[in-house]
């Protein structure tokens, strides 16, 4: 049931994965959501258990981040625009091409800056409203054998705070920006990167399910907060690591080591059962 007085809810790469389960955790939570994705066809589908509202979306058209917010309020308002698309590319920087690293700059950084400043658009004439950004422990520490993915977290964090502060110094008091730092969540965007060594990192602490990272959404929809950890203790984990850079660089064949056994233990976890 829709909570009156709240307005729309936006989610952006919702077809599927984490994006899909922080629809539904919305939902619940009593937002009207409108799901949008590339896929115009996938959030339709996805879009049907709550309400069947959905939208074509590439987050790298600032023009169309800017109709999709005016769409949403006018449904009563948008409260909520929550950036979640993104794009993992892993492996040593100088390996990748030129397009794609401008294509995870482009959709993870870029692509929420337009979601970001187009929801805000809406939220400023309204006077409140909250987005909320889904970064990365990535965005917290230089992930090893993640350079590209994680130098797009990083400027989307800097952009998060950054225009966070601006809303304060330009006097917008119910306008709010959040960041959710979880650690590796076991979605598609991982299923492929059992053997990947680039992606060691993502497997060094707690795999994550989409539906309790999606929890955490909802409640950091209800209580906005500049930047909120999963779990908490990984957090301060990686932010000490970040301060002390020559002590990460020696740790990093530990590092290693724990990624790949992280890997082994999660292969055997999504391994299908025998039914006989």
């Amino acid at each position: 049931m829709t909570s009156p007085g709240r307005g729309a809810a936006v989610v952006t790469g919702a077809a599927g994965g984490l994006g899909r389960a922080i629809a539904a955790a919305l939902h619940a939570d009593g937002w009207s959501v409108l799901l949008t994705d590339l896929d115009p066809d996938a959030a339709a589908a996805a879009a049907v258990p709550s309400g069947g509202w959905s939208a074509a979306l590439d987050v790298r058209d600032e023009a169309a981040c800017v109709a999709v917010a005016e769409v949403a309020a006018s449904r009563g308002g948008l409260g909520l625009w929550v950036n979640n698309a993104g794009i993992l590319v892993t492996g040593p920087s100088w390996e990748h091409d030129a397009a794609t690293r401008r294509r995870v700059f482009d959709i993870n950084a870029l692509g929420a800056v337009n979601g970001t400043l187009a929801a805000l658009a809406v939220m400023r004439r309204q006077g409140h409203g909250h987005v909320l950004n889904v970064v990365s422990l990535a965005g917290l520490v230089a992930a090893p054998g993640e350079t590209m993915y994680a130098a797009s977290k990083h400027a989307l964090l800097a952009f998060s705070l950054g225009t966070q502060s601006d809303l304060r110094m330009a006097g917008y008091r119910r306008v709010h920006v959040s960041c959710l730092c979880p650690d590796g969540i076991w979605t598609p965007m991982l299923h492929d990167r059992l053997d990947d060594p680039g992606a060691l990192a993502s497997f060094t602490g707690s795999m994550l399910t989409p539906q309790r990272v999606a929890a955490r959404v909802a409640r950091l929809a209800r209580r906005p907060r500049p930047v909120v950890s999963l779990p908490r203790w990984r957090g301060a984990q990686v932010r000490l690591l970040d301060t002390l850079p020559r002590l990460t660089a020696a740790l990093i064949p530990f590092l290693t080591a724990v990624g790949r056994a992280g890997q082994r233990r999660q292969s055997r976890r999504s391994r299908p059962t025998d039914p006989s």
